[in-house]
Formats: structure tokens, sequence, C-alpha cells
């Protein structure tokens, strides 16, 4: 089974670091937060890449074949334009995965320590077209809940609550779903697949962190440098 990572935004949350290079470059410890992806996936045996580039992607290309080159890894790089949004992306891969009745998805941006073996064995059983890694987060914000008449009910105050972890397995079915270079997975795409009952959560209770901020950057590579195994399941 493959691999399709996007990698293709121009990361503004993390302007900081995204002035000079695409986000999957910035580093966590000494290496790129894509090449630690691509050890997770590797050490469940998916060595079988496709990368979606866009902003910066010459970057990404060059600096990730000098570094993975001691690896076993199958890098397919493909160019799907500065503009285009997440479903778009995916669309433009199309032709690379036609032999391949499933396929994995992850943000160039994320890690977790879910076992992708459960992950993929969940989504075959199940045979929905998309299985999406729900993953707890717990909310910076108080959430309000609301009675009759506009009173508040209730303060939520940081709750915890899932999310989607990024890390999903796909039928070659969704390309039905994704129209052009504007669709939006997230937004264009999923919702329809939730409303046809196409959609499913495999529910992951470990660790999960992304990057969008600097502040998260920070704290990835904090933990990357404790003792704390966290996404590390290579080691």
């Amino acid at each position: 089974m493959k691999l399709v990572i996007l990698a293709g935004g121009y990361g503004t949350r993390l302007a900081e670091e995204t002035k000079v290079k695409p986000k999957p470059l910035v580093k966590i410890g000494n290496k790129p937060i894509v090449w630690h992806l691509l050890k997770i996936y590797s050490y469940y045996g998916i060595n079988d890449f496709i990368i979606c580039l866009g902003y910066k992607g010459d970057l990404l290309i060059k600096e990730l074949n000098q570094i993975s080159n001691k690896e076993d890894w199958k890098i397919k790089y493909v160019k799907t334009g500065l503009k285009t949004m997440t479903g778009g992306r995916i669309k433009k891969i199309q032709k690379f995965i036609k032999d391949d009745e499933n396929f994995c998805l992850s943000y160039g941006d994320g890690l977790s320590d879910v076992n992708i073996k459960k992950l993929i064995k969940f989504h075959l059983k199940n045979k929905k077209i998309a299985t999406l890694t729900a993953v707890k987060y717990k909310n910076p914000k108080g959430i309000l809940l609301f009675g009759n008449q506009n009173k508040i009910k209730k303060i939520k105050e940081k709750p915890l609550e899932y999310i989607n972890g990024g890390f999903f397995v796909l039928s070659k079915k969704i390309f039905k779903f994704l129209k052009n270079s504007k669709t939006i997975f997230e937004k264009d795409c999923l919702p329809k697949l939730a409303h046809t009952n196409e959609l499913i959560a495999f529910k992951h209770k470990g660790f999960w962190g992304c990057m969008d901020t600097l502040r998260e950057k920070k704290e990835l590579n904090k933990i990357y440098k404790s003792n704390n195994k966290a996404w590390k399941v290579w080691i």
C-alpha cells in the first residue's frame, strides 16, 4: 500500500519558519518533520510514498533526497500546484495509485503513534470509502452550551474532544468526490462521505501532535529531546 502526503501548503501560521522553507521541512530535532512521518509508516512496512508538492517544493525534494538515501524508500514527487486545494492535490495523484484499491493519506505536519497496521485492518474490515483517525484534543477555549432563549446552560472549560488527526486510509472510490483543483478535502469531500455513511472513525487514544504554530513546534521538539518515545515507534 502507498502513502500519499499533502505537503504543498504555505504554512502561514508558522510564518517564522515557512518564509524560507515548506512546513514539512521544519525540523524536529535534527530532521524535518516529514522525515519523522515517513519513519512512522516505514516501521509498519509502508515504504512507497507519493508527496504532493506545492510551495517551495524543489527545496523539499532536494533536502529529503539528501537525508533519505540510506532508507529503503521509494518516493514519487508530484508538483500539484501552488494554489491547489487539498482535495485537488489528491485528485492530481490519481494516476499513480490506479492499481491500488486503497491507499493511506497523511498531512505533512502531524505525528502520532497510531498503529498503522491496525488502522488499515479496521478500514478493510468496515469497507467504507474513507477511514479517519480521530484523536483526543484539549480545546484551549471554553465551550458554551445554550438552553432556551440563548441562556447559557453550561460552560465547559478546555474540553477534551475528538478531532480529525489526519491519518487516513482511503478507497480509490474517493476520486469520485474530488472534482477539481478548488476542491477542499476537509470541507467539500469529508462531509459528503459522512452524509452517505461512507466515513468511519478509527479512535486513537495514544500520542498525537501537529505543528501548526511556533508553540507547537517547540512542544514537539521538547518531547523529542525528552525520554518520551511519543511518535518514535521505530526506536
